[in-house]
Formats: C-alpha cells, structure tokens, sequence
C-alpha cells in the first residue's frame, strides 16, 4: 500500500466506512474516544537523499578504479576518470533514494525514524484535541506509513488504567500490516483490539457519556 502523496490516499471509501464502523463499535462498550489518524509520512527527510548523492559520489569511483585497472581503456583521458564516476555516482546516489523507499530508511535510520513518528504523533494528538474530552478519555492511534510505525497515545484517563507497554503487541501487529501493504485491515483489527483492551482495563462507559471527537479517519501526507 503507497503512502498518501499528492492528495491521493490508500484508503478507499469503503475503507474508511470499515474503519468508522469499528470506531463506533468499540466505543459502543467503552468510555474510550478512538481517534485513528494516517499519515503518509511524518518528515520529508531533505537530508537523505543527499546522504545518498553523497555515499554514490564516494562509492561508484571505487568502482571505476576497478573497471580502469581491469580493462583496455587506458586510453581515456584521466579527467574522465576523475569526475564522470563521481558525477554519475551522484546522480544514482541521489535517485535511488528519492525512488525507493527502502533505500531511504536505510539511510534515515531507526531511531531517527522513531523520533520523527513519535513527535508528528504528539502534534496530531493536539491538532485533534485528543484531550478534550470530558474524562479525559482520548486515545490516538497513528500511523505513519512510509516509516512503516505505529504510536498509540493516551490521555490522561486512559494512561491512568492501561500502561503504555500493554499497547506494544496492538502496535506491533498494526506495523506488520503496513509492512505488508494491509494498513486498511490492520486498521480495523487495531481499533477493534484497542476497545477490547479499554473494556477489559475497565474504562467503562457512564451515564453521562457521548460521543465527544469524530469517528472518521483523518488522513494527512505529513
């Protein structure tokens, strides 16, 4: 499944009815408000794909050193040798990164990709008002589809009952399915185990309780 990139999204409108309807149904038996939030990427990156150029201009000499010394043309001009490879490794460098997206994670890193996930998530829980609810019963699940992570956020309400580590396997399961181009689905499973674990820690709904934050799913690129 792409990222969302150019206004365009993975998500169809049945999708996003499936998702709704499992919004609704997990809140259906709990105090939780489920906000389920995608993004296709929660950093452009701008410094990666000069990583890339770089680590081609660096690496395809070493390559044309090899083809000089094993082949017959030791008739081209050494300027050649000196600057195309480097020119060349650049420019392949640089496209392999901006094109594939594996390639550009390698060169991101885990821990900076993490770092980059966990902040966006902490900007869409205030973008979204994930606090303002009456018991303070908010819960965030995002995903960030090109860095291939999930962050689950709770208010204060929900933290005081679930601790953030019995979200881990929810989270983990939920990755796999971006990994494997299902995020849609895992979705629907994710909100579906998110209201069974808040029934289950006992954020029971009151007689005083409604609907607070929409159901829908919101989709953004970054």
């Amino acid at each position: 499944m792409a990222p969302i990139m150019n206004g365009e999204t993975p998500f169809s409108e049945a999708d996003r009815a499936a998702i709704l309807a499992a919004v609704r149904a997990a809140e259906g038996g709990t105090a939780g408000e489920i906000v389920p939030y995608v993004v296709g990427e929660s950093d452009p990156y701008p410094s990666a794909v000069w990583k890339g150029a770089a680590l081609g201009a660096l690496c395809f000499p070493l390559a044309a050193v090899v083809a000089f010394w094993l082949t017959d043309l030791w008739g081209a001009h050494p300027a050649l040798w000196m600057v195309v490879p480097v020119l060349a490794g650049a420019a392949l460098g640089y496209l392999l990164t901006a094109w594939f997206p594996a390639v550009r994670r390698s060169l991101i890193g885990d821990a900076m990709l993490e770092l980059r996930t966990r902040r966006r998530a902490e900007t869409a829980f205030l973008e979204e008002e994930v606090f303002n609810t009456t018991d303070r019963t908010g819960i965030l699940l995002f995903l960030s589809l090109f860095e291939h992570r999930v962050v689950v956020l709770g208010d204060t309400g929900i933290n005081a009952k679930v601790r953030q580590e019995e979200w881990d396997g929810l989270v983990s399961r939920l990755a796999r399915g971006i990994r494997e181009g299902r995020a849609d689905a895992a979705l629907v499973e994710a909100v579906g185990e998110c209201g069974a674990l808040l029934a289950r820690k006992g954020v029971e709904i009151t007689p005083r309780d409604v609907n607070e934050l929409p159901d829908e799913l919101r989709e953004r690129e970054s």
